[in-house]
């Protein structure tokens, strides 16, 4: 994602508005007025509207969890400790966009916006393995991401669904569901083995460049 501190801003002024209106134009315009700009500037930001306005919000959520992550000395922690950190990171930066969040997923699980839901999760797993270190290249690059997926979907629907003060509880439950993947690699083995054409199964997950 390019960097746009304008259009940060903007998602970060939007955020607090989508409870009461949704992600619609009338909490765009709200946003905008809450932070000295014109409202009938809307259109001009997000003219897509509540798809282009909800993947913004999780490319920003993604590029602050990486950047968290990048600080939280990872490189001490084992791969599941590491996936573990990061998906805490993310939780606790969006504590507060819960509502927000619940709305996006109402707005996403419509099925003709599947093909924006895929890209929007595959971009998070993509970041939570790249802030976590992995440097596969072969198969296990798209079968890691497809059991990553289920378990951090499967964490984000416990999170938004518990009303506690913190995040503990959603975090055992987090580690149940890592411990269920502890053996990812025999795991992942099964998953090569049985299902041909991962690949053109995960079609919203695509490869990084390559540093260098």
């Amino acid at each position: 994602m390019i960097e746009d501190p304008q259009r940060d801003a903007i998602i970060d002024a939007l955020l607090p508005e989508v409870p009461f209106d949704g992600w619609t134009r009338k909490s765009l315009r709200q946003a905008l007025i809450s932070i000295g700009e014109h409202p009938d500037d809307a259109v001009l930001y997000f003219p897509d509207g509540a798809g282009e306005m909800i993947e913004a919000f999780s490319a920003l959520a993604d590029a602050r969890m990486e950047a968290e992550a990048a600080t939280a000395g990872l490189a001490a922690f084992r791969m599941p400790a590491r996936i573990r950190t990061i998906i805490a990171i993310r939780l606790e930066q969006n504590r507060g966009n819960k509502e927000a969040i619940r709305r996006a997923l109402s707005w996403l699980a419509i099925p003709i916006n599947a093909p924006r839901a895929m890209r929007i999760t595959a971009a998070t797993i993509d970041t939570i393995w790249y802030a976590a270190g992995d440097k596969a290249s072969d198969f296990s690059w798209y079968s890691k991401r497809a059991i990553l997926a289920g378990v951090y979907s499967a964490t984000l629907l416990y999170w938004l669904h518990n009303s506690s003060e913190d995040d503990d509880a959603t975090l055992a439950f987090l580690d149940r569901r890592l411990a269920n993947v502890a053996g990812i690699g025999g795991f992942r083995k099964k998953i090569e083995g049985r299902v041909k054409g991962l690949k053109d199964r995960l079609p919203g997950f695509v490869r990084r460049p390559q540093a260098g």
